[in-house]
């Protein structure tokens, strides 16, 4: 089975302060935060990793985390440099790092440029003050859009804006006046998505009040509606892209390509020559990556997927993109037979939730409304 191209994820966890909403693997930054120390652990964890994986050069690097802008941009560099030389790079590689607006201005955002990264995702979530302060995030809307011009005065020509919407008590004006505001600054891609209450997070404490389902789909409408007619296209559940500027790196988790993982809790999905796929996870503790970082005790993961794990991982991403994927796909990357896809796909078919056309087979507007009970579907029936 040929390896599917590579992607490497590089988790930065330290924030200003956790978001009531965020169930990610970040903690507040402390005086005692060393970006330096942090970056030698990742490079060690890096230089253990390559030497245990066939080399392929990268197609698209992720900084993720917490807040990857609060990183000084010598130690993106030295990331970046190191992740070079170990791989190399894909013609028109992908280098994206998440920024909070109230970490940056131009000069920080020129240097990230200066390091290498050619991408830049900015987490908005609202340009609304109130729905802000209610989400516990530290700038404020007039800092959004500075934020984002600063960006494009330093040189980014690729530009994602996140957006949440059904934020606590929000009416479908509130989220078509978010879009508006990003659409003014003409981002390469939108990333818009519905808030949702996650476990372990203080508002799966203590929930606010989150729009009615009857107000939910009215936001879903009109807000694709106005995307659309900015040229905007979904290529995801919420993806929006101009033509041509789809997140490549995404797009290799979604079609199931290979990614390695670094940092403190960092996952990876493998692909070794025998055939066998793996899962890995690194220790979640920041303290305990630091300490095990170049070394075997780095993972607390490392597990062979099984044939039922593979085509649930499987469906779970490929039936979250619009184009679907094909059965040839399917067997490339899992190196099961078509054939085991068979029971859920003629179940989903005749229920109207998925389609065929031609080669694909793709959800169609109702299998996208109930992504998750179709999702639900293949992982409970698809070895049937």
């Amino acid at each position: 089975m040929p390896l599917p191209p590579l992607a490497a994820y590089v988790h930065l966890p330290w924030c200003v302060r956790k978001c009531p909403y965020c169930d990610f693997n970040s903690h507040p930054q402390r005086e005692d935060s060393d970006f330096a120390a942090y970056t030698d652990a990742l490079l060690a964890d890096l230089d253990w990793a390559a030497a245990r994986m066939p080399a392929r050069p990268l197609r698209s690097v992720f900084f993720g985390g917490g807040t990857p802008s609060l990183c000084p941009p010598e130690q993106i560099g030295r990331i970046l440099a190191a992740l070079g030389a170990r791989f190399g790079w894909q013609r028109g590689a992908e280098i994206t790092l998440e920024a909070n607006p109230g970490t940056v201005d131009e000069a920080h955002f020129r240097g990230f440029v200066a390091a290498g990264v050619n991408r830049l995702s900015i987490g908005v979530q609202s340009f609304d003050d109130a729905m802000l302060r209610r989400l516990g995030r530290i700038h404020d809307g007039a800092r959004a859009h500075r934020a984002i011009r600063a960006a494009r005065a330093a040189g980014f020509a690729n530009l994602n804006i996140d957006l949440m919407h059904s934020l606590p008590e929000q009416c479908p004006q509130g989220a078509l006046a978010d879009i508006a505001q990003a659409l003014e600054h003409a981002p390469e891609h939108l990333s818009w998505y519905e808030l949702t209450l996650e476990p372990q997070t203080a508002f799966a404490r203590n929930p606010p009040t989150l729009p009615d389902e009857a107000t939910l789909l009215r936001i879903e409408s009109r807000g694709a509606a106005a995307l659309r007619r900015a040229g905007y296209r979904a290529y995801e559940v919420s993806a929006w892209a101009r033509p041509g500027r789809r997140a490549q790196h995404n797009l290799n988790y979604w079609r199931y390509g290979d990614f390695l993982g670094l940092g403190a809790g960092a996952h990876s999905k493998l692909s070794s020559p025998d055939g066998r796929i793996w899962r890995q996870a690194r220790q979640r503790a920041p303290a305990r990556y630091l300490a095990t970082a170049g070394s075997p005790a780095v993972l607390s993961r490392n597990q062979a997927l099984e044939s039922q794990d593979l085509l649930e991982e499987y469906t779970l991403n490929a039936l979250r993109l619009h184009e679907g994927f094909t059965l040839a796909q399917f067997a490339q990357r899992t190196g099961l037979p078509a054939s085991t896809l068979q029971p859920a796909l003629a179940r989903n078919l005749s229920r109207g939730l998925l389609r065929q056309a031609g080669a694909h087979l793709r959800p169609t507007a109702l299998g996208r409304r109930h992504l998750n009970a179709l999702l639900a579907d293949f992982a409970a029936g698809g070895l049937g």
